[in-house]
């Protein structure tokens, strides 16, 4: 996928969107990429139940020669060297086809794993706000499980008796066209009303795969959640809920299982109804002279191989049908269309300095009221602008679109003059270095997070990026320092200094636009002089847009952007808003008490005010 352009990019993503609702589709996508592996898989298994056929055909033979009596060892022992050469070779064959097999079949769950994180990592933030991470992750394990066993019952529990029947059947016309003829029939049949019932009981199993992922995701969710659990005492609450969602997989699952019993229950009053006629009707050929008694052997096991194998056959299907359930269901959630692919045609941004330009841009979150309403805002290289505003201004989502996380209903963004819906994300996003307020941190060593920023550093870069965001102190406290891991989201960190590794981060990508949203917020007093020297000197030379409540972390920019309801109600340098009314000056006067007088005319701040 790295090697693609775009346009082939979005081909390959459209391509796997279309087999949404085509889960047998999805499974021959990944068959093919192996025919040679396959195609010895399936090789064997029609080899291998050609020897188990002829194998019987074989037993009829050293049956006849015994009839003949002991005067014939050489046909005798010739007929025994032909079976037991036939059931040899059926094992061998058996065993060449589970050795391939088990490459082959694990080859194609890793292939498709892989195209599905592919995909799932695509999708825009609005479809991960809306799903469960858990249920995600279940989802894709569940559909490899779900090929895997799906491929696993077609080679060893469908196949076989598909072709032993077809050859039985083919091998009985020899003996008597009449009895293989009403085989036939038979067997056709049955298998058509055990599709037809297997068919009734889609639905019990795609209840059972919804209900499946939701106890995953729900388990997923509770133990990302358990410091919030254990503080508001709802740890048996939440044994409760939980409880209550395994009972309804379990019941789903009960319904599910039981129709299958239903089905196999039937399949067998009817297979032992058919076997005793069957053999009953063979006896009746011997005692008319008609049937050698290898013949009965051979019609007996032929038979019983037929009607063996449509039960083997129906079973296979059934079970089959459970696990299509599972893997359709799970397709059809992983495989909705992207929300938010790049254009055939866009192209690389070409950083120049890093101006940042909004206009007129209308945007509102899904089935809610516009938050940014003709919103303008231009911001020249280098300089460093603070947004502020009451919560719920639209600080966050002018972060958030200029990263291109979601896509504006109206206007334009650009980044050094070119439109960032016209260019690749990646290379839009690569420009840009994030400090959030909510740190993101991998289950990873501390070396590993800092460096996400920039994979390719060397160590050198690594380390001195740490010591200038004032990592190194708590970094080298740790038992193992840099290759300490950090636990799940950073657990093992304190809020503090999971920011400071995010400084690092951010210092290390070296991106001419910085955003910065409530960089210094977990830090306490002396930890913020410190980090606020490093962010001053990460912050030279380029683009930095910052949100902040702590007002005073402003106070060396360029410019204040007050916003309130999705519009810039004012802009100014801190100097000129701090002497004049407005927000700005209120909330500055909260954080640090009586401020002194404007120096403006009443006159003109009126006019300020009334232009705004």
């Amino acid at each position: 996928m790295d090697q693609l352009t775009v346009s082939q990019r979005n081909v390959h993503n459209a391509k796997l969107a279309s087999y949404a609702n085509r889960p047998l589709a999805f499974l021959f996508r990944y068959i093919r990429r192996h025919p040679v592996a396959h195609t010895i898989v399936l090789s064997s298994v029609l080899a291998a139940v050609g020897c188990a056929l002829a194998s019987q055909y074989a037993i009829k033979h050293l049956i006849d020669v015994l009839g003949q009596g002991r005067g014939h060892p050489g046909p005798l022992w010739s007929a025994f060297m032909i079976l037991v050469g036939l059931i040899a070779a059926d094992n061998m064959l058996w065993r060449v086809g589970g050795w391939v097999g088990a490459h082959a079949f694990v080859v194609v769950t890793g292939d498709l794993r892989r195209d599905l994180f592919s995909y799932l990592s695509g999708h825009s933030p609005t479809y991960f706000s809306e799903k469960q991470p858990g249920m995600l992750a279940s989802r894709i394990t569940a559909t490899s499980n779900a090929i895997y066993t799906a491929e696993n019952t077609m080679a060893w529990n469908v196949l076989p008796p598909c072709i032993a029947v077809i050859g039985a059947i083919v091998m009985i016309v020899a003996v008597n066209p009449l009895m293989a003829g009403c085989l036939m029939l038979a067997s056709a049949i049955l298998a058509l009303v055990l599709y037809r019932l297997a068919g009734r009981g889609s639905a019990r199993h795609h209840t059972f795969a919804t209900k499946a992922a939701s106890v995953d995701g729900e388990l997923v969710d509770v133990i990302g959640n358990m410091a919030l659990v254990r503080a508001f005492g709802m740890t048996f609450r939440e044994q409760k809920r939980f409880g209550s969602t395994v009972k309804a997989e379990m019941v789903a699952r009960q319904q599910s299982l039981l129709y299958l019993e239903k089905l196999r229950l039937f399949h067998a009053v009817v297979t032992a109804i058919l076997s005793a006629g069957l053999l009953g009707w063979a006896l009746w050929l011997w005692s008319k002279g008609r049937a050698t008694s290898g013949d009965i052997v051979l019609v007996s096991s032929l038979g019983f191989t037929i009607l063996h194998g449509t039960r083997d056959l129906a079973v296979a299907l059934v079970d089959v049908t459970q696990h299509v359930a599972r893997l359709a269901e799970a397709v059809q959630t992983l495989l909705e269309p992207h929300g938010m692919p790049d254009r055939s045609d866009a192209t690389e941004l070409v950083p120049q300095g890093g101006r940042v330009d909004f206009e007129e841009v209308t945007f509102a979150y899904p089935r809610r009221r516009p938050i940014l309403d003709k919103f303008n805002l231009h911001i020249e290289p280098g300089q460093r602008v603070g947004l502020i505003g009451k919560s719920g201004a639209g600080k966050s989502t002018v972060l958030a679109l200029l990263q291109r996380f979601y896509e504006p209903q109206g206007g334009s963004i650009k980044v050094d003059g070119q439109d960032i819906s016209l260019i690749t994300q990646d290379s839009l996003r690569l420009s840009i270095a994030l400090v959030p307020q909510d740190i993101s941190l991998f289950h990873r060593t501390v070396y590993e997070n800092i460096a996400y920023g920039r994979p390719d550093a060397s160590r050198e870069e690594v380390l001195a990026a740490a010591r200038e965001a004032r990592c190194s102190d708590f970094i080298d406290a740790m038992p193992e320092g840099f290759d300490t891991i950090v636990g799940d989201r950073g657990v093992k960190l304190s809020g503090g200094q999971r920011q400071r590794i995010a400084i690092a981060r951010a210092i290390l990508k070296n991106a001419p636009i910085l955003l910065l949203d409530e960089a210094t917020s977990a830090l306490d007093s002396s930890s913020e002089e410190a980090i606020q020297q490093a962010l001053d000197r990460l912050m030279v030379g380029r683009t930095v847009i910052a949100i902040a409540h702590r007002l005073s972390t402003l106070q060396g920019f360029d410019r204040i952007i007050v916003m309130s309801a999705g519009k810039v109600i004012d802009d100014g340098s801190p100097d000129q808003l701090r002497n004049r009314p407005g927000l700005y000056r209120e909330l500055l006067s909260k954080q640090h008490g009586k401020l002194p007088p404007t120096t403006m005319p009443s006159q003109q701040l009126a006019a300020k005010a009334e232009s705004t």
